[in-house]
């Protein structure tokens, strides 16, 4: 008869011999994943640009005083070299476009952004195409020529008080902002493009109650950001805003939001969402990685490529489906009444 530590013995024994036939088993998956995470500048899955903000200028017509995306430079890529690093994106797996600034409209008075977006659903195919837009540079013209073209125009709107959007730099001579944007609305339903609302929720606006007209113009998503500083951009040295005097806390931006929980279309951003959840290429078709509250530019897609130019993005994946950043984005499937 085997004593305790005989019998104890055995069973290690047992248990040894099983450990190492399921070692065998599993060592060349181990392999396999250590040679992807631990070699250097080498990811294990490759980050696609599903959904990308190109801001292909900065320049702009309005001042807002928080703005983080400001006039540093002039520069604009030329119509084919914009072109040629749109189709890299599609072929490295892009579904949805969105052009922004700067004002899109400044350059060639809108026809440059129009070629883009048709050239992004005729040749490229892509499933959403849309454009930000502060819309005080928008004609109907452009509509009927370049409207079928796009998915979502999202126009910029902080206030309903005309007053409060001087105050922030939304305002430009006698140009009336909400006048304008009733108009754009009326465009939109007419020329079939979903319209969207984009609002920064900053010190002078974070009281308001919006609830009614919102309801009113009806936008497929009221997109609502807390205002956020960008060392560089808008806060720092060497930046061309001073937005510190605009910057609410977490507890004000709840409250806002929490006014208007009616409000069936309100996507809310807070500032640990914008940080990491966008993929954002400036002028020079570079990805910005703002995940150290300032911009850092990869080098260009243009003279790298997608593949690699994107590891220095700093784009949090699961904080961009977190934030709602995977929605219906094709017209085609929204089934509106126009």
């Amino acid at each position: 008869m085997r004593t305790l530590p005989q019998a104890l013995a055995m069973l290690l024994r047992v248990l040894q011999a099983q450990l190492s036939a399921l070692w065998l088993c599993l060592a060349p998956f181990s392999c396999r994943l250590l040679r992807g995470a631990l070699l250097p500048g080498r990811s294990p899955v490759p980050t696609v640009p599903t959904s990308v903000n190109y801001h292909f200028t900065r320049q702009c017509n309005y001042r807002c005083g928080f703005c983080f995306h400001t006039a540093k430079t002039s520069f604009v890529l030329p119509l084919e070299e914009a072109r040629r690093g749109l189709a890299m994106l599609k072929e490295a797996g892009m579904e949805k476009i969105n052009f922004s600034g700067g004002e899109p409209f400044l350059q060639e008075r809108g026809e440059f952004v129009g070629k883009l977006i048709q050239f992004c659903k005729q040749e490229l195919k892509l499933p959403s195409v849309s454009i930000v837009s502060n819309g005080s540079m928008i004609r109907e013209r452009w509509f009927k020529r370049y409207g079928e073209y796009l998915d979502i125009l999202a126009v910029s709107c902080d206030s309903f008080d005309e007053e409060v959007n001087v105050l922030i730099g939304r305002g430009q001579g006698n140009k009336n902002h909400i006048e304008n944007l009733q108009r754009l609305r009326k465009w939109c339903r007419e020329y079939a493009v979903a319209f969207k609302l984009n609002s920064v929720i900053n010190r002078f606006n974070v009281d308001e109650d919006m609830n009614e007209q919102i309801k009113a113009l009806n936008p497929v998503r009221w997109k609502v950001f807390q205002c956020l500083l960008i060392e560089g951009e808008n806060t720092g040295e060497d930046a061309l805003r001073e937005a510190e005097k605009f910057i609410i806390s977490d507890e004000d931006f709840e409250r806002f939001l929490d006014r208007h929980r009616e409000v069936s279309c309100l996507v809310p951003e807070s500032n640990q969402k914008m940080r990491d959840s966008y993929l954002i290429l400036d002028e020079y078709m570079r990805f910005l990685n703002c995940r150290n509250g300032r911009k850092e530019p990869s080098k260009s897609i243009l003279d790298v490529g997608v593949e690699h130019a994107i590891k220095f993005s700093g784009f949090d994946e699961k904080m961009f489906l977190n934030r709602g950043g995977k929605y219906v984005w094709s017209k085609a499937d929204m089934k509106l009444e126009w």
